[in-house]
């Protein structure tokens, strides 16, 4: 049985994670690995130097994981280093005219543009809509519950898509919805693979396995989401600002660059529209996945969370996310031991010095969150699960480039503060809703897609709370 006695207030529950290699990976092996899940290539020496060398027959890279070189490479020296070539394949397909693609130029406009829909104010006016998820989520619990145990990662997946659906569509996704979240779980199930193919360098137009049914969703989501911009569109055309939808997809369609006061294309529109359903749909759905998980493995936590949430869904809408103080660091927890994003890769145009390292130009810079959230160096305990962390005075202490879930520098995530606040509302709502419990038995890993996922589904047994 996972459950973990009250020990865990001083955090000395260790969830699942693979077990540092002594040394690295021949070739074959590494290859092997890579297939199956990437999370297990790392070796220990890895988690506990701050800058590591790797060299492969078809490249060299540079592991670094020191919070001062972290800044010089996505802060400081942020120009001479961009997305890698096998990075940017993976984000290639439906995603090249989006902010998390595009480069240069194109990018400085495409951030002055969306950086103001994703402000405190904006964000906070989406609390409504997650707490209506979170509802319709719970109401659905109730009658999955009689009929046995639930798969609570696949029923994030279908909540974060919901309030994808009520934020950026406000009129409905349009269609089949359940053919649309079939289409995302094929599209998460096709990108992100890392190949030899990759490593050696092959140029993109050399077939890779699976591209041609990732061509075919894509399709599939470029149609949907054109018809709806279409229809938006007419909309706007005819109505009065304050008849439109007050949703992501009216102000991406309204959004003007401030320094130009150029609006966006239709390309460019769809791309984000793209981006903000693969970013916010899958990573924030695992999220909540890890933070439920490991609040059932921990009954002090549970317990603290629940009598937040009960204490504060009580009370007014507004302000409530930071009265969820609580339920808040047991997210930033998770997010530190299961990052949703667990390594970024950038290639120097020109060459560089990182700490004693001579860095040529093109080659691979890896900076894996997964890492720098376990190093040995950076953190007391550094595989045990303690959302004390993050909290006062504690949380002040952690190293600016110590804890990096949604990146750092320029191009951090511009929907971090989006996914948190959805994660931490539905966490809260469901602690005092329902008691979460893992079947005996169950097998729980992580496992590296495009995202840190569970391997084998979150098998849970659901009971409502009478009271609420």
């Amino acid at each position: 049985m996972l459950l973990v006695s009250e020990a865990d207030i001083a955090g000395s529950y260790c969830p699942p994670a693979p077990k540092p290699e002594p040394g690295r990976p021949g070739l074959i092996r590494l290859l092997t690995t890579l297939k199956r899940n990437p999370l297990e290539c790392w070796s220990e020496e890895f988690f506990e130097e701050p800058v590591a060398r790797v060299k492969l027959p078809f490249l060299e890279a540079l592991l670094v994981h020191d919070p001062g070189a972290i800044r010089h490479v996505l802060v400081d020296n942020a120009a001479n280093y961009r997305k890698d070539p096998i990075q940017r394949r993976i984000l290639s397909t439906g995603l090249s005219d989006g902010l998390l693609s595009v480069e240069g130029e194109r990018w400085d406009v495409q951030r002055r543009t969306l950086a103001p829909l994703f402000a405190r104010r904006p964000v906070a006016a989406f609390t409504n809509a997650m707490l209506d998820a979170a509802d319709t989520l719970t109401a659905r619990w109730h009658g999955l519950a009689e009929e046995g145990p639930i798969d609570v990662a696949a029923e994030f997946t279908l909540l974060t898509l919901n309030v994808l659906a009520l934020t950026i569509f406000s009129d409905g996704i349009g269609g089949d919805f359940d053919e649309f979240r079939a289409a995302m779980n094929a599209y998460f199930g096709a990108i992100g693979r890392v190949g030899a193919l990759d490593l050696m360098g092959v140029p993109d137009y050399v077939p890779r396995p699976g591209r041609g049914r990732l061509r075919q969703t894509m399709a599939y989501f470029e149609g949907v989401i054109d018809e709806i911009i279409v229809a938006r569109q007419r909309r706007l055309d005819k109505s009065a600002e304050a008849a439109a939808p007050d949703d992501l997809l009216t102000l991406l369609l309204r959004a003007l660059d401030p320094s130009s006061g150029r609006s966006m294309s239709a390309a460019e529109v769809r791309s984000n529209i793209l981006t903000f359903l693969s970013a916010g749909h899958e990573t924030t759905a695992n999220a909540l996945a890890w933070s439920a998980f490991l609040l059932s493995q921990s009954p002090y936590w549970y317990a603290r969370v629940r009598q937040e949430a009960d204490a504060e869904l009580a009370g007014d809408r507004a302000g409530l996310l930071e009265r969820l103080v609580v339920t808040r660091a047991v997210v930033e927890e998770a997010l530190r031991l299961y990052p949703p994003i667990s390594a970024l890769s950038r290639a120097p145009e020109q060459a560089d010095t990182i700490g004693d390292h001579h860095v040529k130009p093109r080659s691979l810079i890896v900076i894996a969150p997964y890492i720098l959230h376990r190093h040995r160096r950076l953190w007391d305990r550094p595989d045990a699960f303690d959302p004390a962390r993050f909290l006062a005075p504690a949380k002040a202490k952690i190293p600016r480039f110590a804890y990096l879930p949604f990146g750092a520098g320029p191009r951090t995530c511009i929907g971090s503060s989006f996914a948190l606040q959805e994660a931490t509302l539905v966490l809260a709502t469901l602690a005092h809703r329902f008691d979460m419990q893992m079947l005996p038995g169950a097998r729980v890993w992580p496992l590296q897609k495009i995202t840190l996922r569970p391997a084998h589904g979150l098998p849970m047994r659901i009971t409502p709370r009478s009271h609420a």
